[in-house]
Order: structure tokens, then sequence, then C-alpha cells
């Protein structure tokens, strides 16, 4: 991964200030659209509600609170359909799953559904580009920018850092799309996978 950057440390975003700059740029993407790259197994995300039902141990009413959004994901992929451009997410997964990317699924399901799609790698395909570490988080929308999400030690976002090198952007978008292509579709390894366990155990 340290190659695809090309020695180019980004500028370090704070929390607001991405938010910002990323909302004002995801709906003007343009081709080859929005590409992300997941690779942690495990995060917390206290302002979703469905996360924090899940992390009380309510997994019953994590999933229903989670159901109830379909009208907002629908939404929200038709809005990114109408403006011109599409998203694509790979989603590294090592076994056991996490109780956290059990419950991840589940909502990529979903977003896969709509038109969020994802496809699905294991830990085997990413290892040798992680000599150095793990692969951060990151994301290209387009040829102009591309982020990586900073978390804290609890795994919860705690900043940006953002690259406006087109070299960067391409080579990393490239790298995505090399994983996505040999991915599963989210929907045929939920089948497989996912469906069939029972509701995660957290300690």
């Amino acid at each position: 991964m340290h190659d695809l950057l090309d020695g180019d440390p980004g500028e370090l975003l704070p929390l607001n200030a991405y938010w910002a700059d990323f909302d004002k740029r995801f709906w003007t993407t343009g081709p080859p659209g929005f590409w992300k790259l997941e690779r942690q197994q495990t995060f917390k995300e206290p302002n979703d509600e469905s996360w924090q039902a899940f992390a009380a141990g309510r997994w019953d009413e994590s999933l229903r609170i989670l159901d109830a959004r379909r009208s907002e994901f629908e939404d929200y992929y038709r809005r990114i359909a109408d403006g011109g451009f599409a998203t694509r997410r790979v989603r590294v997964v090592q076994q056991p799953l996490t109780p956290y990317l059990q419950w991840e699924l589940h909502v990529l399901r979903l977003r896969h559904e709509y038109g969020g799609l994802t496809r699905v790698v294991g830990a085997d395909r990413v290892v040798a580009a992680e000599a150095e570490g793990a692969l951060p988080e990151i994301y290209t929308l387009g040829t102009d920018v591309m982020y990586e999400a900073i978390y804290d030690a609890d795994g919860v976002l705690e900043a940006a850092r953002r690259w406006r090198n087109p070299r960067v952007v391409a080579r990393c978008q490239d790298f995505i799309e090399s994983l996505y292509n040999d991915g599963e579709p989210l929907d045929e390894y939920f089948a497989r996978a996912v469906a069939p366990l029972e509701p995660p155990r957290l300690d």
C-alpha cells in the first residue's frame, strides 16, 4: 500500500472539516464513481441506532431498526443513480466473523440490495499488500480525491486524511477495483456465510 501512495502523506482533516469536505464532493462524484475498501474487523458506530441496539445485546431489535431504513436506502441510492455515478465497496472478512462484522454485513446487504454494490474478499487476498501493516480504510471519489478514515483506539471515527494527487487516487482506485473484481458478491456471500449464523455473542 505504501507504494500506491507514492510517498504522499496526504492532508489530515479534523472530523468536522472532513464531513463538510466529503459532503460537498460526494454528490458531484464523476467517473469512475465511488470506490471503498474496508479492512478493519471491528468498529463502533455510536450515532447509529441499529448499532446501539446491537452493542446493547438487543440483536432482534437491531435488525428491526435496520429493516425500517429500507426506504432511506432506496432514496439514497436512487439519488446517487440520478447523479450519474455508482458506489462500489470491497469488504475484507476474516473468519470467524467478529460480532461487529456480522452486524455490518446485514447493513451492507441492504445497501447492496438498493445499489450500494459490495463484494467480499478474504484476508488472504490482501496479505501481499500488508507487509508494512494492515491496509487503511480508503475511498476514492472519481479521479479527484481520496480519503482515509482515521479511527481512535475504540474504533470510533475521529478524523480523516485526504489526497488530491491524481496519481495516488488513480493507483488506489485501481487497487480497490482489482480486489472488487476478485470478490464474491455480497448477496451470495451473505446467504452462504452470514444468514445461517446465530445472533452474535458479545463478551
